[in-house]
């Protein structure tokens, strides 16, 4: 998958009821946020998802909280362990005012050494 045109068909192809974004925390633990496929359109896989840094230990403090996570669109599989069908996706997490990767993000730092 390389598109969001190409995301949202194999949404609709496959019957897929979530999306599980997945990233991983400065402790080298996973996190996730699932979202309800409906929402998920083309723009979407490339203005990325809204969520709540503060809620992740040693991240943001609440006022300054807002991230974005940008999915990599080819690292998508379904998840077989989930009860509904779901696509799981890996994500870059960014400042969303800016666009640049989140310095305490373990894959920022992994693509940036890269």
């Amino acid at each position: 998958m390389s598109t969001g045109a190409d995301l949202v068909a194999r949404i609709k192809d496959e019957e897929i009821a979530y999306v599980d974004l997945r990233f991983t925390d400065p402790r080298g633990k996973m996190q996730h946020v699932t979202a309800i496929s409906d929402v998920i359109d083309e723009d979407w896989a490339e203005e990325g998802f809204m969520f709540d840094g503060s809620s992740i230990a040693g991240w943001k403090s609440i006022d300054q909280s807002d991230m974005k996570l940008m999915p990599d669109l080819a690292s998508a599989y379904i998840d077989p362990f989930y009860a509904e069908k779901t696509l799981a996706l890996f994500c870059t997490v960014a400042e969303p005012d800016t666009g640049e990767f989140y310095e305490r993000d373990s894959r920022a730092t992994a693509i940036k050494a890269e």
